[in-house]
């Protein structure tokens, strides 16, 4: 054939092609080309948390996950990788399992029982809000002249129903005593596979010296009084340098039942961390909305709890990373008593699914969100130093 197609797979028999191809080919050659999901469920009291990704790489023919439970300082993760081809559309690698129940309202995360860890659970997300996408990500190289990624995501947030184990011991979940927010992204997605070596070295802005990254990832479930409930998105990115801002990205607002969305203007980051491990501790969000007016939301991180992504590749993990290629089937995994422990928290990373309790006194709901913080270099009026910088 001088024009082949790819082959042809079940989604092909749906009525929902856009391109003109079969859905076992993406509409660029780019290795890092990704579909993920990512989510996570916690106890409205801070007490246990559950962490879930799924990838899926159709140039580097990987589908990839982790699953796990984050308990105070402790987090159990299992992770698993499986070759794609030829089976394309189920979305299951080993014990790891994702499955839509109803799109864009219910989805399913299931860990069976393993020999990787002993935790298991099966949780069902279900929707309070309509999903929202966010802004469009482009990134380029430092010289500008390639686009190094380029991606786009809808989240949504909800609440939680099903079960978990630990060591054996069952743990129920129900929406009134559990909350959940997820994620769905695609297009050519950063940190895929092993930095190649062969390139010119590329140089981050935040490595300068002098120069400092912040940014929040944040959605969040309020209920009012009278037992309405809205939701919450904020995404800041900003980098300092040289007394003044080089760069700031803001996105996000109040997202309504109805699927209407109250734009926010600019975001202040008016956070506290802990000085060694960078660790969320609380602090104000200062939103201003489009009309000028402003809507502060308090942030309070009621424990230690917390699913750090990094053990889920997440900026690598032990020399492994997204989309890697590790056999036709691998599990792996592990038990970490302590993430705040000298020898391990750097390598964790600092992104993380950080449970925090929120307050809007304008709109009148307190409620729950998933926090996931970055913030390198030195911030002296926070009390964090050039020395104990980390990614």
């Amino acid at each position: 054939m001088n024009n082949p197609v790819g082959p042809v797979t079940a989604a092909d028999e749906m009525f929902c092609h856009q391109v003109t191809e079969t859905f076992a080919t993406v509409g660029s050659s780019d290795l890092a080309w990704t579909e993920k999901v990512c989510a996570m469920a916690a106890a409205r009291d801070g007490s246990l948390q559950l962490g879930f990704g799924l990838g899926k790489y159709n140039n580097r023919n990987v589908m990839d996950a982790y699953a796990g439970v984050s308990r105070g300082l402790e987090q159990i993760t299992v992770r698993a990788s499986r070759q794609l081809a030829p089976d394309l559309n189920t979305t299951v690698i080993g014990p790891i399992h994702y499955e839509v129940l109803e799109p864009l309202r219910r989805v399913r995360f299931r860990l069976e029982p393993n020999d990787v860890q002993p935790i298991a659970f099966d949780w069902t997300f279900d929707s309070v809000v309509p999903c929202q996408t966010e802004e469009r990500t482009l990134q380029r190289t430092q010289d500008g002249r390639r686009i190094s990624a380029e991606l786009v995501r809808y989240h949504q947030t909800g609440v939680a129903s099903g079960w978990i184990e630990i060591d054996g011991k069952r743990t129920e979940m129900s929406n009134d005593t559990w909350v959940s927010t997820r994620d769905h992204s695609w297009g050519v997605r950063y940190d895929v596979g092993q930095t190649p070596t062969d390139l010119e070295p590329a140089l981050n802005p935040v490595d300068i010296d002098g120069v400092s990254f912040s940014m929040i990832w944040c959605p969040m479930l309020f209920e009012r009084s009278d037992g309405s409930r809205y939701a919450m998105f904020m995404h800041a990115i900003i980098v300092e340098g040289f007394g003044s801002v080089l760069h700031k990205t803001v996105t996000g607002g109040v997202e309504h039942a109805d699927g209407s969305v109250e734009p926010f203007l600019d975001l202040q980051l008016d956070l506290d961390f802990h000085p060694v491990t960078r660790r969320l501790q609380g602090g104000t969000v200062h939103a201003r909305m489009v009309d000028g007016s402003e809507r502060p939301v308090t942030f309070r991180v009621p424990t230690d709890t917390g699913f750090h992504l990094g053990a889920g590749l997440y900026f690598g993990w032990k020399g492994h990373h997204h989309g890697e290629w590790r056999g036709v089937l691998h599990t792996e995994g592990e038990r970490i008593a302590d993430c705040t422990a000298a020898e391990v928290f750097q390598d964790l990373h600092q992104i993380r699914d950080t449970f925090v309790l929120v307050e809007d006194p304008v709109g009148g709901g307190s409620g729950y969100g998933n926090c996931q913080p970055v913030i390198t270099g030195a911030h002296p009026s926070r009390g964090l130093s050039t020395d104990s910088s980390f990614w």
